[in-house]
């Protein structure tokens, strides 16, 4: 899987996903609005842990600022 996410895209969403587990916990966000965010909380860490974020792929989105190199 091609890395399509750079290192700022994903420290935000790192801490977005720390916010709202901390939301939740806290019992600041419940109910469906609470399991909505934790679902979003968690697709936040798994993309930025991977680098990878598949709707950016669809998009054609990257915020890699990798040097390409050319052949």
């Amino acid at each position: 899987m091609k890395q399509n996410m750079g290192k700022v895209d994903r420290m935000i969403r790192i801490v977005l996903a720390a916010l709202f587990v901390d939301l939740y916990f806290s019992r600041v966000v419940g109910g469906w609005v609470g399991i909505v965010l934790l679902a979003v909380a968690g697709i936040f860490l798994v993309t930025s842990l991977l680098g990878s974020c598949p709707l950016y792929g669809i998009c054609g989105i990257g915020t890699n600022r990798a040097k390409k190199h050319i052949s």
